[in-house]
């Protein structure tokens, strides 16, 4: 089967989670800023659309070359067979970006790239008038960095974060794919106890659960390039009854999700009956500062809010002074708490054993990192 050149798109600060994972999948990669290159066949495009928890979108990459100027950007792309992705009647919009290269207006990139996918189009399909457009949507992207041009092809859609569980949301909710990379960097395996003292509507819980039953976390949605008329439909079928095969209904789990707000407590519930996980995870309205538990060596992920407007900080560091009264006591539990507050240590009351940088979208975070003490060895008799 032909093999694409192929990358995973990620948030700045999870590229090696992506990385982790396709490499799980038996993907050789490539890490670079929000990116991860892997090479992979039609079937590949779909699995990996299918199973990427942390990942934004897969992208084809058409051509890469050298440009300084519009005319060498034009032959450039026009040089390329448009044919092999794009039929007659493809509609191809055109997105662009550009960094540190003569060719910074991103508009006329776009302009130029749109008019030479189209004399190609033109040439190859004999149309003296303009193409219809009235076809399949495959969205193009010019990608401009330091003179280096890459010309890519989205086979995702709407981003890889959009699972198709969410009925309900709060205010500042976390995107899946962000929730599934804080779970990834913990040391959460399903059969410990996972608690989100702050859920919100249940997102960070949910794809827990996801992991603990081994659910393809795209499983309920459709991919753009499922409506290509070069992406066999039996094929994708294929590729989701064998994500479904390795589903794990059996493992007995123990996920809590626990929110001061009775509202976004009953969303949380109701996302969880979308997603099929209900019965996986236990939701009840529980302020931080009455959170207790018998259970031991657990995990804590807790993406509190971050008390950007003055108004509210007050309030917000005074939950973070709840938190770290309130874990204090649970020394063989690990704690991960996702914050903007770079003052979150001095109000929490300890040390973090970890920082990591990470993007809430536009948003610099750090995940603050309580790991536990680790567990007496047993003496070998």
């Amino acid at each position: 089967m032909e093999k694409f050149h192929l990358y995973a798109a990620t948030a700045a600060g999870v590229e090696a989670l992506a990385g982790r994972e396709l490499r799980d999948l038996g993907y050789e990669t490539q890490v670079e800023n929000g990116r991860v290159r892997f090479d992979g066949t039609i079937e590949d495009i779909l699995k990996t659309n299918l199973w990427l928890r942390t990942a934004d979108r897969i992208r084809i990459i058409v051509a890469e070359f050298h440009a300084v100027t519009f005319d060498e950007l034009f032959e450039a792309t026009k040089a390329v067979a448009w044919d092999r992705y794009l039929p007659m009647d493809a509609a191809f919009p055109v997105e662009g970006r550009s960094q540190k290269s003569q060719l910074h207006s991103v508009p006329d990139a776009q302009a130029i790239v749109k008019k030479a996918v189209a004399t190609k189009m033109a040439a190859v399909y004999h149309r003296r008038t303009r193409l219809p457009e009235t076809g399949a949507t495959y969205p193009l992207e010019v990608i401009i960095n330091k003179n280096h041009v890459m010309l890519t092809l989205d086979t995702t859609g709407p981003s890889l974060f959009k699972r198709g569980y969410r009925v309900g949301k709060g205010g500042a909710p976390i995107k899946e794919n962000m929730a599934a990379a804080l779970i990834a960097l913990t040391s959460w395996h399903p059969d410990m106890p996972f608690v989100d003292p702050v859920c919100g509507s249940g997102t960070i819980p949910i794809e827990a659960a996801m992991i603990g039953r081994n659910l393809a976390p795209g499983y309920n949605r459709d991919f753009l390039c499922e409506k290509w008329d070069w992406i066999p439909n039996a094929l994708s079928q294929q590729v989701r009854a064998e994500a479904d095969d390795q589903a794990d209904y059996t493992t007995p789990l123990q996920i809590f999700g626990s929110d001061i707000d009775e509202n976004m407590v009953a969303i949380a519930k109701k996302n969880a009956v979308e997603a099929g996980l209900a019965q996986d995870i236990e939701f009840k309205q529980l302020a931080v500062q009455d959170f207790q538990t018998d259970l031991h060596h657990g995990v804590i992920v807790a993406n509190p809010p971050y008390g950007e407007r003055l108004s509210d900080q007050a309030g917000v560091r005074e939950l973070y002074k709840q938190m770290g009264q309130v874990f204090k006591p649970l020394t063989d539990w690990s704690k991960y708490i996702l914050t903007a507050d770079l003052e979150f240590e001095h109000f929490y009351g300890q040390k973090a054993t970890k920082k990591r940088k990470l993007y809430n979208g536009a948003l610099r975070t750090d995940y603050f990192q309580f790991w536990a003490q680790r567990r007496p060895r047993t003496k070998k008799a």
